[in-house]
């Protein structure tokens, strides 16, 4: 008898005649989850984020070592990418053996600003691996030999990448909107590769990896030991904390002269690639996250009005997307897409008339609904896991920020009117302040 209730208990809870409730991203009340902040003794900031019920985790070292503090370019990008290939004790091969070994892997990235290395590992295993990587960061010696590899691959890399549109595109935009002489529009010609030397990689080594300013974050189902064993490892060290308010490297932006490009790159090549992109506050302007909702509408996701002009109704491109541009200093506002050659003025001039009909339009409430409907469903996807709570608070910190302007970007979601949409599309969607640029 009893089982029988059961039964009839679970088929009422279950019934499948009846659809679930169905419930807008935008009623959730979201949180950030919290970090605790420790200091190693040297002064460096360790920010722990204990999440999640898998054994495993994630230590990211924060360097100030991007591309904006080398003297040479490539430098830092090098550095970067050969901490792991060599120390005064192990051999690349050795070091990678080590921490396959232990099922564990150690990425690196180099940025404008900062430069990176993140380490995912089982939670067992991280006393295994920390000291191997206060190694990488105090005695790597970037071998001769490891550095000839690295350039001729890099070489190879960009002689490939040369011939695709998107790429050039990508490289020629930046120059355009910062100049070709700042950090974030600088890039890398072929013998570029071949100037770089060992002692320019030691030397940018020294200064801003061994003695250099470094946070930390880690993430996950966190030991009860971590900060102990962070501390025994990279708490004697001379890299050292960054002081508040970090000075960084700020040269001139110097915009081109001119808005508008065409560059042929691939006589044979059957598409163009779209860019247009005018400069942008960085995240500290008042406007910014406002702006990031009046992008929604306009581009930043699949049901946004130049996806449904320019792919859906005319069928110029397979997708076509903007954004703003993660940069700590001065972010730009991106259209990017690739379309036939014959379609790319076409496609351009539909951008341009979405910029009029939000600036001369008021947005209608079921497409903001949706817009902000995406916004919250971006962040709730964020805040899924230990890792990605991290990485917001990385962007957060990063951009010396906290967690009040987590807190203001939702109230912008889900307050931010017609009105004021249209305000802000008046005064960045003008069309004659955007760079163009078609790659064909």
């Amino acid at each position: 008898m009893s089982f029988g209730m059961g039964v009839q208990t679970i088929k009422s809870i279950l019934d499948r005649t009846i659809a679930p409730p169905i419930k807008d991203a935008i009623e959730f009340d979201l949180t950030l989850p919290p970090y605790r902040r420790h200091v190693l003794s040297n002064g460096i900031e360790v920010y722990a984020i204990d999440l999640g019920n898998v054994e495993a985790m994630m230590v990211t070292w924060i360097f100030y070592a991007g591309n904006s503090f080398e003297k040479k370019k490539g430098v830092a990008a090098a550095v970067n990418s050969l901490l792991k290939n060599g120390t005064s004790k192990r051999k690349a091969f050795d070091i990678n053996e080590h921490f396959e070994y232990y099922g564990a892997y150690l990425n690196r990235a180099a940025h404008h600003e900062t430069a990176e290395m993140t380490l995912h590992c089982l939670n067992k295993h991280v006393g295994e691996l920390l000291p191997v990587v206060a190694e990488l960061v105090t005695d790597s010696v970037f071998p001769v030999e490891e550095l000839d590899i690295y350039k001729k691959n890099a070489q190879q890399r960009l002689q490939v990448s040369l011939k695709k549109s998107d790429f050039v595109a990508t490289r020629l935009i930046d120059a355009y909107l910062y100049g070709p002489e700042h950090p974030y529009g600088r890039y890398m010609q072929l013998e570029d590769y071949q100037q770089l030397e060992r002692e320019d990689l030691l030397a940018f080594y020294h200064q801003y990896y061994q003695e250099g300013t470094c946070r930390i974050l880690v993430a996950g189902k966190l030991p009860e030991d971590i900060i102990p064993r962070l501390e025994a490892s990279f708490g004697s060290l001379t890299i050292h904390a960054p002081q508040k308010g970090v000075s960084l490297p700020a040269p001139a932006i110097i915009p081109a002269a001119e808005k508008r490009y065409q560059i042929a790159n691939d006589p044979n090549g059957v598409q163009g690639s779209i860019r247009i992109a005018r400069n942008f506050p960085n995240r500290h302007h008042p406007d910014f996250q406002r702006v990031q909702v009046l992008n929604n509408v306009f581009g930043g996701f699949f049901g946004s009005r130049l996806m449904a002009n320019i792919r859906e109704d005319k069928g110029y491109t397979y997708g076509i997307y903007s954004y703003l541009v993660n940069n700590m200093q001065e972010s730009a506002l991106m259209i990017s897409t690739e379309a036939g050659k014959e379609v790319c003025a076409p496609a351009i001039t539909e951008v341009y008339k979405e910029m009029d009909l939000l600036r001369e339009e008021l947005i209608d409430e079921e497409e903001l609904q949706m817009a902000r409907n995406f916004a919250i469903g971006t962040i709730l996807g964020d805040l899924d896991g230990p890792f990605q709570v991290a990485s917001r608070w990385k962007n957060i910190l990063l951009n010396g920020l906290d967690g009040d302007y987590f807190k203001e970007g939702v109230r912008i979601i889900k307050t931010i009117g017609p009105e004021e949409l249209r305000e802000l599309a008046r005064k960045y969607l003008r069309p004659e302040e955007f760079f163009e640029l078609v790659v064909v």
